[in-house]
């Protein structure tokens, strides 16, 4: 008989040794990358998805990306003048607070800036974004686009708020609906019925918000130190 996977034992001090490792693993990378690369590049993004950056890594694949275990990566920079693994890096550090990241490279911001500038991906917005529109549905026939909405989904629209029923197999709705307005912070309801009508109002995009070079750091947004979190 096999063995019920709730009855598996798991030895903490295995998973402590695997967390020490990983963190060292990085701590050493960062250095690694700190002597390889020219140039260190802050980037906060905004309304985060793993695709988009993975997607961004694939493209710049001569860079070195760290998103993520921010605590360890700024051990690996030096948070003091006297810690710092190279002149200038305890601000980098300083700047490692959200949903922030690194890049190493050795792109001038000549190049480097306009690339991340230009790059921006929609995708549907989650329960706690700010709606970017008012969305409403008027009155009659529901219509995603120019088709309309399948017959079986009617139940799970009104189960979201919206007060519709079925006429001759239709969807329709009985008055005008408002989904959301802009600067609203959606519920779930809200951004599962954006997704219903194929709307996108989340903006994935990256920001290079400081940089270092030399032993130079230089802060290139003023509100930096409030990265936006997801």
């Amino acid at each position: 008989m096999p063995k019920s996977k709730r009855a598996k034992v798991v030895h903490l001090t295995k998973t402590e040794k695997k967390g020490r490792e990983g963190k060292e693993n990085a701590f050493n990378l960062v250095r690694e990358c700190i002597d390889k690369y020219k140039h260190v590049y802050i980037f906060s993004v905004e309304n985060m998805r793993n695709t988009y950056l993975k997607e961004v890594r694939n493209e710049r694949k001569q860079d070195r990306f760290f998103y993520g275990r921010n605590k360890v990566i700024a051990k690996a920079l030096g948070t003091t003048e006297e810690e710092e693994y190279k002149e200038g890096l305890r601000h980098v550090s300083e700047k490692l607070v959200g949903n922030v990241g690194l890049v190493f490279s050795d792109s001038e911001p000549e190049e480097i800036l306009p690339y991340f500038e230009n790059y921006h991906q929609m995708d549907y917005a989650r329960s706690g974004c700010v709606a970017t529109e008012t969305i409403v549905v008027p009155e009659g026939p529901v219509m995603r686009g120019e088709e309309k909405f399948p017959h079986n989904m009617e139940p799970q629209l009104r189960a979201l708020g919206m007060p519709t029923c079925l006429v001759n197999g239709v969807v329709t709705l009985r008055s005008e609906y408002t989904i959301c307005k802009e600067g609203d912070m959606l519920t779930p309801d809200q951004a599962q019925l954006l997704k219903h009508f194929y709307i996108q109002q989340a903006d994935f995009h990256v920001t290079i918000v400081g940089h270092w070079t030399n032993g130079e750091f230089k802060a290139l947004q003023d509100n930096m130190d409030e990265t936006k979190m997801e």
